[in-house]
């Protein structure tokens, strides 16, 4: 192009001019669109996600990408008789002060006020409805940015907490668009946390908060394929209280039902957020170890029993000795290449009984020659 070129307005068809304006309103329509896309993204990843703690971390994962905040947490009722709402582990990015007990009572000023508004707020506006005095250290302590409620059915099930927002050159402050987008993710969010939920409650067993035998087995299952497809290991432990009828003929079944609550409690007080504790039915209890070695597997067994054996199981004033027999089996692809859920429980069974057969008390793993000598006395 020479350096004497000049443009020429008469050129150019004026209906072809799109104004600073109208841009302005197409790149508006065009984000709103972008966003409902991405909202139906939303909505389909989390109402498929059924297991409670990967559905927590996505929540907060899709909320501090979407407004690209540096932290956020998520307040829920975790719990099947729970009456409060708790963080627990549900925080990503934001410190927690190890002084503040992270639950807020369902009674609570704070949760009263957010129950009854469905809208994106600030810690000051919270502060301001409830009336300064009124501590709320739970939120209080997170700094967060802004406030959401979930809402299920005109039920509040949650409080979203957003942190602080990264300055992308567009500022830190949440427009009315912004906080409408969150109020659109909540209740999406609202949705599927009670989905959830309903599916723990209905796979918990209600006595000891642990899981059924019937859910314990269908993601043994599924853990058993990936530890075969990816060459890990996999440890069940299975539990016994060892002579439980006693407690149930002296001081009664409510005594009986004590034990089994304590113990489900240690067992459960000792295993990761990833693992799968469960009453197996009775007495008797069982945990999934995932990607855990032998040696791993027999020093949680190891634990768990000298905690129970130590521990001072009291019943109206009466002082109980309690202890467990533990059997362990573990998936190798190479040493013990079991291709069910139901052999490698069986196997944990076996052990478990050469515990018992030995006095109680102890832990035995179930290697070849464990297996092999009961299946002669069998």
């Amino acid at each position: 192009m020479s350096d004497d070129f000049k443009f020429d307005d008469n050129l150019v068809d004026p209906s072809l001019l799109v104004s600073d304006s109208m841009q302005t309103a197409v790149d508006m329509y065009e984000k709103r669109i972008y966003d409902l896309q991405q909202l139906l993204e939303i909505s389909r990843s989390l109402c498929s996600t059924l297991e409670y703690s990967t559905l927590i971390e996505s929540i907060l994962y899709t909320c501090m990408c979407q407004m690209h905040v540096m932290g956020a947490g998520l307040f829920v009722f975790d719990d099947i008789d729970s009456n409060s709402f708790n963080l627990a582990s549900n925080h990503t990015g934001m410190d927690v002060d190890p002084s503040v007990t992270y639950s807020i009572h369902a009674s609570h000023p704070a949760i009263q006020f957010l129950s009854s508004h469905n809208e994106a707020i600030t810690i000051d506006v919270l502060k301001e409805a409830i009336g300064k005095d009124t501590e709320i250290p739970q939120i209080e302590s997170l700094h967060p940015t802004l406030i959401i409620p979930l809402f299920h059915k005109n039920r509040m099930n949650g409080i979203l907490l957003m942190g602080e927002r990264l300055d992308l050159g567009e500022g830190t402050d949440y427009s009315e668009y912004d906080k409408t987008q969150l109020l659109a993710i909540a209740s999406l969010a609202a949705v599927a946390i009670n989905n959830a939920s309903l599916l723990e409650k209905s796979s918990t067993d209600m006595m000891t908060h642990l899981k059924l035998k019937y859910f314990f087995f269908n993601i043994l299952t599924d853990k058993l394929d990936i530890a075969l497809s990816q060459k890990q290991e996999l440890g069940v432990l299975m539990f016994d209280i060892d002579f439980f009828k006693k407690f149930n003929d002296t001081w009664g079944h409510a005594c009986g039902d004590y034990v089994l609550k304590t113990v489900a409690k240690i067992i459960k007080s000792n295993t990761r957020e990833h693992d799968i504790a469960s009453r197996y039915g009775g007495e008797e209890f069982t945990v999934m170890l995932p990607n855990t070695s032998k040696d791993d597997s027999m020093a949680v067994a190891e634990r768990i029993r000298k905690e129970v054996e130590n521990y001072d199981f009291t019943y109206e004033n009466q002082h109980m000795k309690v202890t467990i027999s533990i059997g362990c089996s573990v998936f190798n692809s190479e040493t013990n290449p079991v291709t069910t859920a139901k052999d490698l429980v069986e196997q944990a069974d076996k052990a478990l009984y050469v515990s018992k057969h030995n006095g109680r008390n102890k832990v035995s793993f179930a290697d070849k020659n464990i297996i092999n000598s009961i299946e002669v006395s069998e």
